[in-house]
């Protein structure tokens, strides 16, 4: 019988070496868990607009301060990241994607969504109308 001591350790992230297909998978856990928050956020701020007067200004004038511009970049972020990188499981799902170049080739583009998405979305945002 052998020992539990005898047993190989799973990799884990001191052995595994990094690649974009790694990041992609704990960016959208990441994104996932930023997009729970904001909605927390988007409900206290309808909340907020419920009730109106102090409570909705004190929302805004946080959420025009640098830290929420910047709590608002980061959630446009992880939304069109979340969603770029939700369609490519999608593809794998139909089994289609699993070659590496191409999983790498997605999984970069999953990131660029966000990250270049994300000034674009606020562009956008800000010269409507």
């Amino acid at each position: 019988m052998a020992h539990v001591h005898d047993r190989p350790l799973s990799p884990h992230l001191q052995i595994w070496r990094w690649h974009v297909t790694m990041l992609a998978s704990i960016a959208h856990r990441a994104s996932g868990v930023a997009l729970y928050a904001g909605v927390i956020g988007i409900a206290i701020w309808l909340l907020a607009l419920a009730h109106g007067g102090e409570a909705l200004a004190a929302i805004n004038t946080l959420l025009a301060s640098l830290p929420g511009m910047v709590g608002l970049y980061v959630l446009i972020a992880a939304f069109g990241y979340h969603l770029c990188n939700g369609l490519r499981h999608l593809f794998w799902d139909a089994g289609k994607g699993f070659k590496p170049a191409t999983a790498n080739l997605t999984a970069w583009l999953a990131l660029a969504a966000g990250v270049i998405g994300a000034p674009v979305a606020v562009y956008v945002l800000r010269h409507w109308g």
